[in-house]
């Protein structure tokens, strides 16, 4: 077991960290976006505003996140204030906002677009506004098991699943992540990922906290590398956070292309799903010695990022061949605030400060999850089987269960199960994952009711959950089939169903109205 119970605790509150940083640099740029420049004296003077009118300990606080300057206000200002911050995307559909408000007791909302009854909404302060009377007060102090944020994950009901993040996690964490990146008050980082997800923590928190300069701009989501390339150049970009599988199609551009990174980058990171060798390959034979290439791990119930490995550029460890297909690309050592075990199964449990406290409501499913040891240490059970190289680098063996990545988010297939089951016309489903035009992604099986018009069944199914649930849990095929495979006790068997059907060329998109050449989704800019 890795044990760094000496600096549990020993992280100051995230918000303390963020006013130091204020004091010290008012005239420094912290937000920039397209062009726009506030500075921390600015962004200090919102995130007090907001604070202010949120009032002291206002629970849990719904945010329309969007990639501007006003989520960013949000967050802190909830922070500041001793709430807990709870993003929502305002393109999920009207029933998933609802149930996620409902699911943490949601009573105030920033901003507009959570339009819900009985929730009060906030209105954020605009750049020119003046700081209240008061506002400028220190907020009163907030306990470090307080939670600071609310995300939600992928459970077996269908039913959002609320992790509640507390204080300490998320300041410990934070600053961790700060000497992890090397950042500086010279830095630019992008901010890139779904503010929807807890990687967005990453770009911003240690930026914000450390004195650089957080870049938003529409170019970095407009699905062009070469426009993205001119707005990392453009902008001075010097540290970008990516999902693994966006990562792999830069490359991929890059090396068809005969390109390389803008001369301003020092530090990529990766993270969300396993970096393939073949891509590794291909980096290392591009101009990237210069820059560090670091992969990341990390689940949303252990806050951010657990562990990390330089893959490349000056702090990797020297190979002795060039990365080849087969090889398993290790995930890392443990962050100095995080202890790791290994159960006699393989599976990776995480403990210390970084630990989340539950999920909200759901004592059985937090009691499957999360344990506690004789020493009275708190351990999240990942579900992840893992390896230790000689070096002491982990490396990823698979799940111990179901579940799968999709987009770099985490998806139990039995959430989308329970959905489709939900519809009059299916009888039977199973869900799993795969790849498909080389990135990961879920594909449903589904037996139908007698009477159900199975020709646009497949069609309607796509229908009945986009109106349900957001875009990471709709098939990217749903396959109308006769029977299901079933195990010895008469349970679904997922792997086998899938086997069974795409052997038979069911895989090639029968009953979904989409042909075997249908476009995936762009990778959700998210991952852990």
């Amino acid at each position: 077991m890795t044990n760094n119970r000496s600096i549990h605790g020993a992280s100051s509150d995230l918000i303390d960290a963020f006013t130091e940083t204020v004091r010290r640099y008012p005239e420094r740029p912290a937000v920039v976006h397209h062009g726009d420049t506030l500075t921390y004296r600015q962004l200090g003077e919102l995130v007090r505003t907001l604070a202010h009118r949120l009032g002291t300990g206002p629970g849990v606080v719904a945010v329309p996140a969007t990639h501007t300057p006003d989520t960013v206000v949000a967050l802190l200002g909830i922070l500041a204030a001793g709430g807990a911050y709870c993003p929502v995307d305002p393109a999920f559909p009207p029933q998933r906002r609802q149930d996620m408000l409902a699911a943490v007791g949601c009573r105030t909302a920033v901003g507009p677009g959570i339009a819900q009854p009985g929730v009060r909404v906030v209105e954020l302060p605009g750049t020119t506004t003046g700081t209240p009377a008061g506002a400028q007060d220190a907020p009163e102090r907030t306990g470090p098991e307080q939670p600071a944020y609310l995300l939600f994950t992928s459970g077996s009901t269908g039913q959002p699943k609320p992790v509640v993040t507390p204080r300490r996690a998320i300041s410990a964490t934070v600053d961790s992540l700060r000497t992890l990146f090397g950042l500086t008050a010279e830095d630019r980082v992008l901010q890139f990922a779904s503010l929807n997800w807890d990687t967005c923590f990453e770009e911003i928190l240690p930026t914000l906290t450390g004195g650089a300069a957080l870049v938003l701009d529409r170019d970095a989501h407009s699905g062009s590398f070469p426009r993205f390339l001119r707005m990392v150049e453009r902008e001075r970009i010097g540290v970008l956070d990516l999902p693994t599988a966006f990562w792999h199609e830069l490359v991929l551009h890059l090396a068809e292309e005969g390109l390389a990174l803008p001369e301003c980058v020092r530090l990529l990171v990766i993270g969300g799903e396993a970096a393939n060798p073949a891509r590794l390959a291909d980096w290392a034979a591009l101009d990237t010695g210069r820059i560090r290439l670091l992969n990341t791990y990390g689940s949303t119930e252990t806050t951010l990022i657990t562990h990390a490995v330089d893959l490349h550029g000056p702090l990797a460890a020297a190979r002795d061949r060039p990365w080849a297909a087969g090889d398993r690309v290790p995930i890392g050592r443990a962050l100095p605030h995080v202890y790791e075990r290994i159960s006699e199964q393989g599976e990776l449990l995480i403990g210390g400060p970084a630990v989340a406290l539950g999920y909200l409501g759901l004592p059985e499913a937090t009691a499957d999850r999360f344990t506690e040891d004789a020493e009275g240490v708190r351990w999240y059970r990942t579900g992840d089987r893992v390896g230790r190289a000689p070096d002491g680098v982990l490396t990823h063996q698979g799940r111990l269960d179901g579940e799968f990545k999709v987009r770099g988010i985490r998806v139990d297939p039995a959430e989308v199960e329970a959905h489709l089951a939900g519809h009059p016309g299916v009888h039977a489903v199973a869900v799993t994952g795969t790849t498909l035009a080389g990135r990961s992604a879920l594909v449903a099986y589904v037996v139908p009711r007698a009477g159900a018009a199975a020709g646009t069944l497949g069609a309607d199914l796509r229908t009945y959950l986009r109106d349900r649930v957001p875009g990471h849990l709709v098939p990217s095929r749903i396959t109308v089939v006769p029977e299901l495979v079933l195990t010895a006790s008469g349970k679904v068997d997922r792997a086998g169903s899938h086997r069974l059907h795409s052997a038979r060329g069911a895989g090639a998109g029968r009953g979904t109205g989409e042909g075997a050449g249908a476009q995936l989704p762009e990778p959700e800019p998210a991952h852990h």
